[in-house]
C-alpha cells in the first residue's frame, strides 16, 4: 500500500537535468525542445516559458551541464528524435545559456544564483 503525504503544503515539481542527471525543482531548470532553427536544421531550442508544444527535456542553465548533455548525446534520447537527427544543433541553446549566465552572474555574483563570499 502506498502512503501519501498528509501535508497541506503544495508540492514543487521536480525534474532531472539531462546534463548532470541531478534532480532539481522545475524553476531551477531550463526546458528545451526539439525544433527547427533559423536555417531550417533540427536543433535543441530553449523554452524559457515552458509553453512550447512537444516533448521537452530539462537542463541546468550552465555551460557545464550543457557540455555534459552534448557529450552524452542526451538531447536526442530525452527528446526522442530519430537517430538520423542525432546531430542536433545546440548553437541557439548555447547562446541562451551564455546570456542567462551573464544576466545572473552580474546580478547575483555567481552562475548558480548563490551569493559569493566577499
Amino acid at each position: 500500500m502506498t502512503h501519501r503525504s498528509t501535508s497541506l503544503a503544495p508540492r514543487t515539481p521536480v525534474r532531472t537535468c539531462v546534463g548532470c542527471r541531478e534532480r532539481a525543482t522545475k524553476r531551477e531548470l531550463l526546458r528545451v525542445t526539439a525544433g527547427a532553427d533559423e536555417h531550417g536544421q533540427q536543433a535543441v531550442l530553449p523554452d524559457p516559458t515552458g509553453t512550447a508544444p512537444g516533448r521537452g527535456a530539462h537542463l541546468h542553465p550552465t555551460t557545464a551541464c550543457l557540455d555534459l548533455a552534448v557529450r552524452r548525446r542526451a538531447f536526442a534520447r530525452a527528446l526522442r528524435v530519430p537517430a538520423s537527427a542525432a546531430g542536433l544543433s545546440t548553437a541557439r541553446l548555447a547562446q541562451h545559456v551564455a546570456e542567462h549566465l551573464a544576466r545572473h552572474t552580474s546580478t547575483t555574483g555567481s552562475a548558480r544564483g548563490e551569493p559569493t563570499d566577499p
